[in-house]
């Protein structure tokens, strides 16, 4: 990380190899002392290691590491190198969410390969195993999403930062993760709820996905800075607002993206039962508009696991027919521009603020 120590932090690039080289060193590390536990553990945790470190695009410690720059983070200063340790850390929290999501969602794929819970199942029946394979895979999959989440607890608390920065990052980390686990929660719960209210979409894209992929993160840099109250709001009312346009670009990329882009079937929210602000607003306006036959059909859709490439397709072209497509982009608009207003009015340095602002269009305006 030779390079942040000389301040050439400019690309995206930079930070993103900083944040991967910090991940592999720390599993790779943390791989050797459960080899000598168990090298079967070991190589369970290989699993682990290879989604953190197989892709993804390191959202929350991009922004994480921008909140801290925000809030007067010195490059120059010995502990940035810590500062990129701790902020990497986000994406073993991450790491559990995929792990844990995908098996109470039951998802084949993930980034276009077979997600954790089918490849231990898969593995169970390859050897011939007793047991239901599917059984071993939840079970892996729990083991294995908990062990995200210790070792980001393990990586945050390790990464050398001052004993007042952790002190001050610590209610942050805390409420980061109660919230992340109550929006998983609540989005199970308003699956098997059948709720259809447009209000309760919003609210489980704040907690799920808003407060630990940009808010917290934001805020966690804050912290570590030494941010004063003013900078932290308005940070956080930037975070929230953007989080939320992110994951109403990811509800239309759940029905509307490219498998071959997105590394997921396409329609998989539809299959799943999500209860997303598309899903509502599709719901919704057949109803104003008095078409029985596209409410039967999307409430026939929404939760069908059976749901072939064809009925996808005129489910697309239904919620675009509805209006409903339109409606989430205006959201996302109007999320987008709102964020943008706070960033403006709260006091961070320029360079941090012109960041924030790429950072505002890439992660809406993006095709996976």
């Amino acid at each position: 990380m030779q390079h942040f120590r000389n301040g050439r932090d400019e690309s995206g690039r930079d930070l993103i190899t900083a944040v991967h080289g910090a991940l592999e060193e720390f599993l790779h590390d943390r791989r050797a002392t459960v080899a000598l536990a168990s090298a079967e553990f070991a190589q369970a945790v290989d699993a682990l290691s290879g989604l953190v470190l197989g892709g993804g695009k390191r959202v929350r410690p991009t922004f994480a590491w921008w909140g801290w720059r925000a809030a007067g983070g010195d490059l120059t200063s010995p502990g940035t190198e810590a500062v990129v340790r701790a902020v990497s850390s986000l994406e073993l929290i991450q790491g559990c969410a995929l792990v844990h999501d995908d098996l109470m969602d039951d998802s084949p794929l993930r980034r276009g390969r077979p997600t954790v819970h089918v490849s231990f199942a898969d593995h169970h029946r390859r050897e011939g195993w007793r047991g239901a394979p599917e059984r071993f895979g939840m079970a892996s999959a729990v083991l294995l999403g908990d062990v995200a989440l210790a070792w980001a607890d393990d990586m945050f608390f390790g990464s050398g930062l001052s004993a007042e920065a952790l002190a001050r990052s610590l209610p942050v980390w805390h409420a980061m993760r109660s919230e992340m686990l109550a929006g998983q929660y609540l989005d199970m719960l308003s699956q098997v709820r059948g709720d259809e209210d447009a209000e309760t979409a919003l609210h489980v894209n704040r907690l799920k996905c808003a407060a630990y992929t940009v808010e917290r993160p934001l805020h966690l840099g804050a912290a570590i800075a030494g941010a004063e109250q003013p900078v932290v709001d308005g940070l956080r009312r930037f975070g929230a607002d953007i989080g939320i346009a992110f994951q109403l670009r990811d509800d239309l990329l759940g029905v509307f993206g490219d498998p071959e882009v997105t590394g997921k079937p396409a329609g998989d929210d539809l299959r799943e039962g999500k209860r997303t602000l598309l899903a509502s607003a599709g719901l919704r306006l057949a109803e104003e508009q008095g078409r029985t036959d596209a409410l039967a059909e999307l409430r026939g859709v929404i939760g069908d696991p059976e749901l072939d490439a064809d009925r996808v397709a005129a489910t697309r072209a239904l919620l675009l027919e509805l209006g409903a497509v339109d409606e989430v982009e205006a959201r996302i608009d109007q999320y987008t521009d709102s964020a943008l207003r706070a960033l403006t009015d709260t006091s961070v340095t320029e360079e941090a603020r012109g960041r924030l602002t790429e950072l505002a269009v890439s992660v809406t305006k993006r095709d996976q």
